[in-house]
């Protein structure tokens, strides 16, 4: 058996997790704050909050930790969860995804732990701290087209699986030739974890661009996954952010692209978007654009075209990380406990 936390900004972080759990081997219960989705039937243990404190406080740790503000019911709810399921299940493995304070919390239980790799800078001291007690990396990108700069600890224990989507088993269709960017079609496709652009933005690019048709309705995430899959398909380009999920959701469907980068702690989205901009696999910008270089960006984005996503998408991300994971829980698993052990268990001993 095995944990699996997942973050709860943002929905890339449950769809890649429910894209790996559904090729696991390994039995898997999901921690989240984010309540189960609709009709899904893994077991799930949903946390509570852990920003529920009036005016937090030392949210930091004095800059060892991410966020744990003294205090919090909810940050101690939480951990009184996972600490508890850990001494009752004895799970082989704590796949995390991500979170700093949940990767040390089952460390310090006895768990080894799987930690999901971010891009960006990662080398303060909290991410120091989960990428050195990691038994793996999964490092859902191709080294090849982001070569973050690591140590060389953390460069040996990484895998990168590649892009990681929930469509990576879907077949791609044929795309029309669009010679220009006159009667293209566009789609924005903008996730829910950060600032998506404002009406003005959007309605100047659309007044910029106008023999083009634009579906906006992926924005604030605002679609199910079949009609995001079928927007992606349709569109000649697509317009989004520079975050992991929605990149990879992209680049399963071999859509041309432009990318910009929304901004996030540790230059995450900066990194990736540079990356394929400099691999020339997709138009990467760091900042939204002026409306009037809207027809100038689809002409660049429609001449790179899409077949460059497949340096960055093998179409077998999430069944590679579930094998990784697999094979660790099986390696690592812990030893038959003893009648002495299990009458013992939640019990407090002196050491």
């Amino acid at each position: 058996m095995i944990g699996y936390y997942v973050h709860h900004q943002g929905a890339g972080h449950v769809n890649t997790a429910l894209a790996v759990i559904e090729h696991l081997k390994t039995p898997a219960t999901v921690f989240s704050s984010l309540a189960r989705p609709p009709g899904c039937r893994i077991p799930w243990i949903e946390l509570a909050d852990d920003d529920t404190g009036i005016g937090p406080r030392d949210v930091d740790a004095h800059g060892t930790l991410h966020w744990v503000p003294v205090h919090d019911a909810g940050l101690a709810s939480r951990a009184a969860d996972i600490a508890g399921w850990v001494d009752q299940k004895r799970p082989a493995l704590f796949v995390v995804d991500v979170s700093v304070e949940v990767a040390l919390m089952a460390r310090l239980g006895g768990v080894p732990v799987v930690v999901a790799a971010m891009p960006g800078l990662r080398n303060d001291r909290a991410h120091r701290l989960a990428y050195d007690l990691a038994e793996a990396l999964i490092a859902p990108w191709s080294h090849e087209v982001l070569a973050e700069r690591w140590c060389g600890d953390w460069v040996r224990k990484a895998h990168f699986v590649g892009a990681l989507s929930r469509f990576d088993d879907r077949s791609t269709p044929p795309r029309r030739h669009v010679a220009d960017a006159r009667g293209g079609r566009g789609l924005l496709l903008w996730g829910t974890g950060g600032k998506a652009p404002s009406a003005s933005e959007l309605d100047a690019m659309v007044r910029a661009t106008p023999s083009w048709s634009w579906d906006l309705r992926a924005v604030h995430g605002g679609l199910p996954g079949p009609q995001v899959w079928q927007a992606l398909c349709d569109a000649d380009v697509v317009v989004s952010h520079g975050g992991l999920n929605s990149v990879a959701e992209i680049a399963a469907a071999r859509a041309p692209a432009v990318l910009i980068a929304d901004r996030r702690p540790f230059s995450e989205q900066q990194h990736t978007v540079q990356a394929l901009d400099k691999a020339n696999i997709a138009l990467g910008l760091d900042s939204w654009p002026a409306p009037e270089r809207w027809p100038r960006l689809l002409r660049q984005a429609l001449r790179i075209g899409g077949s460059g996503w497949r340096r960055w998408s093998y179409g077998d991300a999430a069944e590679r990380a579930a094998t990784l994971i697999d094979s660790l829980a099986a390696q690592l698993k812990p030893a038959s406990r003893s009648s002495t052990d299990i009458a013992n268990s939640g019990s407090a001993r002196e050491r």
